[in-house]
Formats: structure tokens, sequence, C-alpha cells
């Protein structure tokens, strides 16, 4: 976490960014994140409904208290898998004119990408095509309070819970 306050400190300088959040996965990112920018920055969060399986759509069911007009806007994503979570909010806040705005994931599989216009610039670690639990990635609203990353083993899991709804955590 260090490593990205640093490298994120040097990209940003006194611009003052925006770390933007979708809740609830990202928020124990957001949070560490936010302790290691040694620099002056904001912090607000919105929330989507999960994609539709039938239309595909994304929907925002909390929007940002904070407007970014003019704003250095960084999303602070948990996991980067299809990209189409991170497409849809780079779509949404880039019709609000930010300065800028640019993306960074915790972990990110960019081998599943569906679309390839996403501001990702910083990356925590790439990983496997795995499914991961704890450090506020929870399955079926469990096991988002753990302290660190598991892989969880998918053929302990109940059938409900295998489906690829649940692969980007």
């Amino acid at each position: 976490m260090t490593e990205l306050g640093r490298e994120l400190a040097g990209a940003y300088g006194r611009r003052e960014p925006l770390l933007v959040a979708p809740l609830k996965s990202s928020a124990v990112f957001l949070s560490d994140l936010s302790r290691a920018l040694p620099v002056p920055h904001g912090v607000d969060f919105l929330e989507l409904a999960p994609y539709a399986s039938d239309s595909g759509a994304a929907r925002l069911l909390k929007d940002l208290d904070t407007a970014i007009v003019g704003r250095h806007v960084l999303v602070v994503e948990d996991v980067v898998d299809t990209g189409l979570t991170l497409n849809f909010l780079a779509r949404t806040l880039a019709l609000r004119e930010p300065a800028s705005l640019a993306a960074v994931t915790l972990l990110d599989r960019p081998y599943r990408r569906l679309v390839d216009d996403v501001p990702l610039v910083y990356v925590g670690f790439t990983v496997p095509d795995e499914l991961f639990a704890g450090y506020g990635l929870g399955l079926d609203e469990r096991w988002r309070a753990l302290p660190d990353l598991h892989v969880v083993e998918t053929a302990e899991l109940p059938a409900r819970l295998t489906g690829d709804a649940y692969r980007a955590a």
C-alpha cells in the first residue's frame, strides 16, 4: 500500500485528488490507500446496483456527495475484471467534466476484459482467475471483515455462490 501511496503522490503532487470508491467492497482498500497517500485528498462514495444478467446495464444507487467539475478524480476499485463496471463509472463521471479521471485497483484480471476503454492506470496486483474474499471483498455479504485476502475454493461453496456473478467478488 505504501508503494501505491507514493506512486499516487508523485502523480498528483499538489493537485489534491478526489478518491471515489464504489461501495461496498472498495471501502477497506480506499481506507488503507487514503492513509498511505501523503498528499491532501478528498474521499467520496457511490454505489451501483449489480449488473442485471438480462440487460447487462449498471444502475447508480447512491451518487457522489461532491461535485467533481474541475477535480482530479481517482476511482478506487477493489477488483477490475471484465471492465464493465469501471467503463460505466468512467463514462458517467466524465460527463461531469473532471479535470482528470483515472483509476486504481487492488486486484487486476486483464485477461478477463470485455471492454478495453477503462482508465486503469495504477494496479496493486495482477492476479490469477481465482475467487477472493476478505479485506472488504465478500460473497453473499459474508467474509468482508476478514483482515486479509483469501482464495476461496469454489468446489467447497454451495452451487448458488459459484456463478459468474461472484467471480469479481
